[in-house]
């Protein structure tokens, strides 16, 4: 191992370098939020580091020091969304308060910002298995888990069914908002976010599966 001969004659370890080196605090805010603004402007594809540098006034240098591949950086802004109010508990009492809370929520499925972003990234998370990976990690899982704690409370409320499939559930309400925000090019406002609810969700909620009866 190397290192250097202190002044009492022992070695003393090199110290390790970082991998993955900080910029500090504020500043490293401004350089991601200034790749939210970039990706959100012209997709993952067309998004350069010079870009990203000319949009924050930086180097080049200064973003791959800490990012070395652009993935990384993307990964690292999405992260910009956890910790936010819709990754809380609104704890409205009733399950169709808290989905509609939890969606219009910052950070949530009425935020332009969060719709922008994956309309960002959809065309190209299937082909970047890192990059799914990472905004998986970063982005989705919280909002499940965080979206799990409400339905939780809602079962011990009794506003599930016996029979219902909460995995699926949790699913239901984002697919719907991101399809209409991206396919037909309508951002769900919170009006359209409670028809939602109600009219698939909590119906979906309390559905039994009951076997259909034969044909003879």
């Amino acid at each position: 191992m190397g290192g250097k001969t202190g002044t009492d004659g022992a070695a003393t370890p090199e110290p390790l370098p970082a991998s993955r080196p900080r910029v500090a605090g504020d500043r490293e805010v401004e350089l991601l939020e200034s790749a939210i603004e970039v990706l959100r402007e012209v997709g993952y594809d067309r998004l350069t580091f010079d870009a990203v540098a000319a949009s924050a006034h930086a180097s080049k240098a200064t973003l791959y020091r800490r990012w070395p591949h652009k993935r990384d950086l993307v990964i690292d802004a999405v992260g910009l969304f956890m910790d936010c109010p819709a990754e809380q508990d609104p704890d409205t009492g009733t399950l169709r308060g808290d989905l509609i809370a939890q969606a219009c929520a910052q950070g949530g499925l009425d935020d332009d910002d969060v719709v922008d972003t994956w309309s960002a990234l959809l065309p190209v998370i299937h082909r970047e298995p890192e990059l799914a990976r990472g905004i998986h990690e970063r982005f989705v899982a919280p909002k499940i888990e965080a979206a799990r704690v409400i339905f939780d409370h809602a079962r011990q409320r009794g506003e599930l069914g016996a029979d219902a499939d909460v995995d699926t559930l949790l699913m239901v309400l984002p697919a719907l908002s991101i399809h209409e925000a991206l396919l037909s090019g309508r951002r769900p406002g919170p009006e359209r976010i409670a028809e939602f609810v109600d009219t698939v969700v909590l119906p979906a909620c309390a559905a039994s599966l009951v076997p259909r009866p034969e044909h003879r």
